[in-house]
């Protein structure tokens, strides 16, 4: 009797606990800042609604028979011989079918609606960020003002970014939760990703593709400021760094792996740098020449970024 007093109040005391741990949990995908997340959410509600239409009466059939059925309910009916019912098969087969076949439209329409490359329908100029994947870190390129940095950028808020990915190294995956959408970064190609936030902030960006030793705190800042000239005095910050990045030399430094490297700038950026990166994984037989480091199956990574 007291074991099962101990065991009660340690599950109540869990269950607590448990609450008060996930309260401060913030779910980026269902709190989106940007107009494709807002999208997104939309849709895996709607799949996750429709999804319900068949979980929900499941469930409530479980409960209810095993109610109705149980040993002691000697006024249920029994009916050894009943196998069969064509309304029974018209609802447990017509139903699913309907749900699966609104989810391929839903799926089909989004999936065009949402490309990633698909440049957003707007009034104002984009802003461009190439982007490429380092061991452990991420580098920004700004062509247009002639700057980079690492781990963190800025870009002005309801302004759509469009994005230009690579990697240096292994296969990788840029994120921005809040804002959607994550697009593979991949050594010798170029994948493209547009977003746009809707409000003023500081949001999360990560990789969501394990990468080696350093995968965990391959993370950095993504700054939407409240107009464009907060945007110019934030690009005027990173002019006054001491730093360069002009020569491929100056590239190579900084691609050394490092893990939890910490936001730098640079003043000045070859804007030719970003295809001089891609350009060298390209033999002259067209194939890609990968970089091996420590803990990583290249031949591995090379065939799965193929395939993607």
């Amino acid at each position: 009797m007291r074991l099962r007093k101990y065991n009660k109040s340690l599950g109540i005391l869990s269950l607590i606990a448990g609450t008060l741990l996930m309260s401060g949990c913030d779910n980026a995908l269902l709190n989106p800042k940007g107009q494709i997340a807002l999208e997104q959410r939309s849709l895996i509600l709607t799949a996750f609604g429709l999804m319900l239409i068949v979980v929900i009466p499941a469930i409530l059939m479980a409960v209810v028979f095993a109610w109705k059925y149980r040993a002691s309910n000697t006024e249920a009916k029994y009916s050894p011989n009943w196998s069969h019912s064509n309304k029974v098969e018209a609802v447990v087969w017509t139903i699913p079918i309907l749900i699966i076949l609104f989810l391929g439209v839903l799926t089909w329409k989004s999936t065009h609606a949402l490309e990633p490359s698909k440049p957003l329908a707007s009034d104002v100029k984009p802003v461009e960020i190439q982007v490429v994947a380092l061991d452990w870190k991420w580098l920004f390129i700004y062509p247009q003002q002639g700057i980079a940095t690492v781990n963190q950028i800025a870009f002005p808020a309801n302004t759509p970014v469009s994005f230009k990915i690579t990697s240096n190294s292994v296969m990788n995956s840029f994120f921005i939760p809040t804002l959607g959408s994550q697009i593979y970064a991949m050594a010798g190609m170029q994948t493209q990703l547009h977003l746009i936030a809707n409000e003023p902030g500081t949001f999360d960006g990560i990789s969501s593709n394990f990468s080696g030793r350093g995968f965990s705190g391959m993370k950095f800042k993504a700054i939407a400021t409240k107009d464009d000239a907060e945007f110019q005095q934030w690009v005027a910050k990173v002019k006054a760094a001491p730093n360069t990045l002009t020569t491929m030399e100056d590239f190579e430094k900084v691609a050394v792996p490092s893990e939890n490297h910490p936001v730098e700038y640079f003043s000045s950026a070859n804007p030719e740098l970003f295809k001089q990166v891609i350009a060298k994984f390209m033999t002259s037989h067209g194939k890609m020449d990968m970089p091996q480091h420590e803990g990583m199956d290249m031949s591995h990574t090379a065939s799965a970024g193929a395939e993607e």
